[in-house]
């Protein structure tokens, strides 16, 4: 199809429409031009581990102490991403993709990224999806349901991967692309002239970065994609998500890279504590109590919050609030409110800090959200305006993860033993996004709970009983949660429907006992992904 690319998914029936010469050509010129430099970075990043594990430690640049202090903002945004107090995010099959849109939210951030599985129907299938949506011709019927767009959507944001994934299933001259790049070359390729014959643009939110040198890397390819699609320079916008311990200490400078592009930051939360885990892994005084501890209001992540918050307003961007996880039961009303009234405490506190919008999981969570922003806003459709020169954060309050209080529980450890294996099951299984025991797991939640594990095990950690966290005690507790786990989801659906528990065990164990500390859950699970 384009000279040097060789695609390894099969590309028949609507997968035509966004599988093309063009986007093919696109994702190779990207490729060419910028994949030694993206390898580049990657590197980089294992050369500040390396530091880091030898007894460094992280801060604020001294190299561009011009940008921080600099007088400049970002451009303005665009109408519709003028008010975005509730965003709703997911995966990109076809009936999600309707009921985000419908869901009441400002904003569906549609996810090719931690809520999505790899696999090519997922990744090109999407595409698809993505681009009917954009024309308001999606529609999916189900049984009996059937699934149609309302008069009244939300204002679409795509999620590409980050620059550690690539895209087994396309090579350009013999090398795997970037997943980000082939992500964004498809769904800008087929939906730049109907989103802007629509007054609205292509809108991003870019994930994973750890340094502003990775924002410059995809300010080059959001300019590159514009040239050769004939849109604006900066038609392109983009919210980063700032869910890395390094990128806290350059959002001045990753908002600068993207300045033409610039429209939010957003607080990351649940990668942000695993790049904690992650980045600072040899330190026995980073070891943090169970997951559920660790809540936005411990210093290190409050001091986070409104950092992020002061920044963005400073410069003119919004600052988008974290997820809300919990999925409300529509069978029992009252396991339904305490999650709502966990909603509605979780953002009342980001509206107050200054927050100009959040996330949520499930629809059911959108009114709820809504309800805490306009309390704060009223009519108005953010607070930009307000600068928090209140706030005053250095490097010690970013980094103050040993003050972190609570506990080490065995209830903590078989929940990470648990959502771990689950997840991985699921993903496997293609589905990136996975209910379990009522909150929204995807896979930095999983991190979050293969790295913990790696955490305790490596460093001695006691349980408040005293017992000591062993790579045994893990395995004792993996054989009785797959129990649990077969009790409650059955043999049929657990053993027989490609559950796949044995590898799920497998591979949980080499990303949380294994002496080395992979990067990332989903590279060595790729290896084992069908399809």
């Amino acid at each position: 199809m384009v000279d040097g690319v060789d695609v390894r998914g099969p590309v028949e029936g609507r997968l035509e429409e966004v599988v093309t010469e063009r986007s093919l050509g696109l994702v190779a010129r990207l490729h060419r031009e910028l994949d030694a430099t993206r390898r580049e970075l990657l590197a980089k990043r294992d050369e500040r581990q390396a530091e880091l594990d030898a007894g460094g430690t992280l801060g604020f640049l001294d190299s561009t102490l011009e940008v921080r202090e600099g007088d400049w903002r970002v451009s303005a945004p665009p109408a519709d991403l003028s008010n975005r107090q509730v965003e709703i995010t997911g995966p990109t099959d076809r009936k999600m993709v309707i009921n985000a849109l419908n869901s009441g939210a400002a904003g569906f951030m549609a996810d090719f990224e931690d809520s999505n599985s790899p696999t090519w129907a997922n990744m090109a299938g999407g595409q698809v999806n993505l681009a009917d949506a954009v024309r308001g011709t999606i529609e999916h019927d189900q049984g009996d349901k059937q699934y149609r767009l309302a008069d009244e959507v939300a204002t679409l944001l795509v999620r590409p991967r980050g620059w550690h994934l690539p895209e087994r299933h396309v090579e350009v001259d013999g090398q795997p692309v970037a997943g980000g790049l082939f992500d964004v070359a498809l769904y800008v390729a087929a939906n730049h002239q109907a989103l802007v014959e629509k007054g609205s643009g292509p809108y991003l939110y870019l994930p994973k970065l750890e340094s502003h040198l990775e924002a410059r890397l995809w300010n080059d390819a959001l300019g590159i994609i514009e040239s050769e699609l004939g849109l604006d320079r900066g038609a392109i916008k983009v919210t980063v998500l700032i869910e890395t311990l390094p990128a806290v200490f350059e959002m001045h400078e990753i908002l600068y890279e993207l300045r033409e592009r610039s429209a939010a930051l957003n607080a990351g939360r649940w990668d942000y504590i695993f790049s904690a885990i992650k980045r600072f892994r040899t330190r026995a005084d980073f070891v943090l109590p169970d997951r559920s501890e660790v809540t936005m209001t411990v210093p290190f992540m409050r001091a986070y919050t409104e950092l992020l918050v002061k920044t963005c307003h400073e410069r003119g961007a919004h600052a988008m609030g974290g997820m809300a996880a919990q999925i409300p039961s529509r069978k029992d009303p009252d396991a339904a409110e305490k999650a709502l009234a966990k909603v509605s405490e979780d953002k009342a506190r980001e509206a107050s800090d200054g927050f100009d919008g959040t996330w949520v999981a499930h629809p059911d969570s959108v009114e709820a959200a809504s309800e805490e922003f306009v309390k704060v806003l009223g009519e108005r459709p953010n607070q930009v305006d307000r600068r928090r020169d209140d706030v005053q954060v250095g490097a010690d309050e970013l980094l103050d993860v040993p003050s972190t209080p609570g506990s080490i529980t065995e209830q903590g450890l078989r929940s990470n033993v648990n959502v771990g294996i689950q997840y991985i099951s699921s993903w496997l299984r293609g589905n990136g996004a996975a209910g379990i025991y009522g909150l929204m797991e995807d896979a930095a939640t999983a991190e979050i709970s293969r790295g913990q594990v790696w955490h305790w095990v490596h460093h001695g950690a006691r349980l408040d009983d005293g017992r000591t966290v062993t790579a045994e005690l893990v395995r004792e507790l993996e054989a009785e949660e797959l129990e649990t786990i077969r009790a409650e989801i059955g043999d049929d659906e657990w053993f027989q429907r490609e559950g796949r528990p044995d590898l799920s065990r497998e591979l949980f164990e080499r990303v949380a006992l294994d002496d080395g500390f992979e990067e990332f859950l989903t590279l060595p699970a790729l290896e084992q992904l069908q399809g």
